[in-house]
């Protein structure tokens, strides 16, 4: 099975969710949301039915800083700022066969690919938030350097 896989290279939680695929033998292709924007028309596809605070992604400077609430846009708004800084976008954007999602739910993948092998990694994430920055328990922000390993 193919899973597109739409992501900002370097994210933590992108490689985390892609790891997790990996475990089930899918053929995992990486698409750079930065890099290789979607249209309006394709975005849509996966923003379908969601609600428009929901296309954004709650980890993203801008709207940590404060700079852009979700909450207050109207569509437009929101289809202006997406398209300018696909950073902006929520990830990951997942495409399995004509299926489109929007962030990493393991009932929705299943229910596509089947289910996820039962090892330590699998099941020590299930029933976790697998869309929140891994980083942001350290209060760290994308961005902000890492500290030194000792």
């Amino acid at each position: 099975m193919i899973v597109e896989f739409w992501e900002k290279p370097g994210c933590m939680g992108n490689a985390r969710q892609k790891a997790l695929l990996a475990t089930s033998g899918c053929e995992i292709v990486p698409r750079s949301l930065p890099d290789h924007p979607l249209t309006r028309q394709e975005l849509s596809l996966f923003l379908e039915g969601l609600e428009v605070p929901d296309w954004f992604n709650r980890s993203a400077r801008r709207i940590k800083d404060g700079e852009i609430d979700p909450d207050a846009l109207d569509v437009e708004s929101a289809w202006s700022l997406l398209l300018a800084d696909p950073i902006l976008v929520r990830r990951p954007l997942l495409k399995i066969g004509e299926d489109r999602h929007v962030g990493f739910d393991l009932d929705w993948i299943e229910a596509r690919i089947g289910t996820l092998p039962s090892t330590e990694r699998v099941n020590r994430v299930r029933g976790e938030d697998l869309n929140t920055c891994p980083a942001e328990a350290t209060g760290l922000k994308c961005g902000d350097p890492r500290p030194e390993a000792d």
